[in-house]
């Protein structure tokens, strides 16, 4: 039995968005007005706003060979709201632009944006906006998420001290092996496509690619615990990379334990498959939507039970570099090999 499908122009623009959002549920009490109107109204009683947005393009960012259109709509959502989260916020409203080719149904789009709303009601945020329009080809997507924090409370990247610990929630490296996977199968359906795909059930690490999730729960445990971070963002390009980031900016060095990155048993198991490093893939992999934090000593007491966040090290004088020390105790200089968003 054939799937129905019913084509875009059939609906035009207005009948399509009509469509797609008729079902928005108002959750936040500084969403004044939402969808249907020339611009959003909101009121933040007094809060400051965080505004992050992020682009993604099909063949660059995502395929949609394996990578269904429901948790795309979901994975749109969540990388945006990780971004607010970094900055010790909580997102409160996102809008929501796409393009598409006519190889898209209405049926497509419906689907994709199920999961847009399915992120919408795990964490909380109001769809208020966005624009759709055609593309000659694939398919665009643009969310842009807005927050609120208590005056000047937010975290930037620049602002750790020397002595801070490095901190990092979750474990790390796995989204990047789910992609190795993902890919794997790929080339293999491209030069067989009678062979079914064996993923070898891999499903965390084909979860953590697919459907990754913002570390809402971190936030609230560091204000629960009365720890303000020193300096913070997400993990997007990789451990490494990030960590520059945070050097660079706050104009301190570092020194990183391997031993004390947290890697899931299912990712070591993945790489070894692979034939590799798990830490390598920890370090440049991408995509983990962790939180990275810098905090202060006297901080430590108040996180040793948490078993979601792990010290991993700790930040120098800027004289002294960015060092990783090894398991076997060698001490390399810590490079930036994660994902570059203009590598073809």
């Amino acid at each position: 039995m054939s799937e129905e499908r019913t084509e875009i122009e059939t609906l035009g623009e207005f009948g399509l968005i009509e469509l797609l959002t008729k079902n928005i549920e108002i959750q936040q009490a500084s969403t004044v007005l939402g969808v249907g109107d020339d611009a959003a109204v909101i009121d933040h009683f007094g809060r400051q706003t965080v505004v992050s947005t992020d682009m993604l393009v099909e063949g660059i960012h995502f395929d949609l060979m394996y990578t269904p259109l429901k948790h795309l709509g979901y994975k749109s959502v969540v990388v945006n709201l990780s971004d607010i989260y970094a900055m010790n916020a909580t997102p409160t409203q996102i809008t929501v632009s796409i393009a598409f080719s006519n190889r898209f149904s209405v049926e497509a789009l419906s689907e994709f944006y199920d999961g847009v709303y399915a992120a919408c009601e795990k964490y909380g945020v109001d769809l208020i906006g966005g624009d759709t329009t055609s593309s000659k080809k694939g398919f665009v997507i643009s969310v842009t998420a807005l927050g609120e924090v208590a005056p000047d409370k937010f975290v930037k990247r620049s602002t750790a001290q020397k002595g801070d610990l490095l901190c990092v929630s979750g474990d790390l490296g796995a989204a990047f092996l789910g992609l190795t996977l993902l890919e794997r199968e790929k080339q293999i359906y491209l030069e067989a496509p009678q062979l079914q795909p064996d993923l070898e059930n891999q499903t965390y690490v084909i979860g953590r690619q697919l459907k990754p999730e913002a570390r809402k729960d971190i936030i609230e445990y560091l204000q629960k615990q009365e720890i303000h971070p020193t300096a913070m963002m997400d993990i997007s390009d990789g451990l490494s990379s990030e960590i520059l980031h945070i050097c660079k900016q706050s104009n301190l060095g570092c020194v990183l334990y391997e031993e004390k990155i947290p890697i899931a048993g299912e990712t070591k198991e993945a790489a070894l498959k692979f034939s590799l490093d798990p830490t390598a893939c920890a370090l440049s992999g991408g995509e983990d939507y962790e939180l990275l934090f810098t905090m202060k000593q006297e901080d430590y007491d108040k996180i040793v039970l948490s078993e979601q966040i792990s010290v991993i090290g700790y930040m120098a004088d800027i004289s002294e570099g960015a060092h990783i020390i090894t398991k076997g105790g060698n001490k390399y200089k810590l490079v930036a090999q994660g994902w570059n968003a203009f590598e073809q």
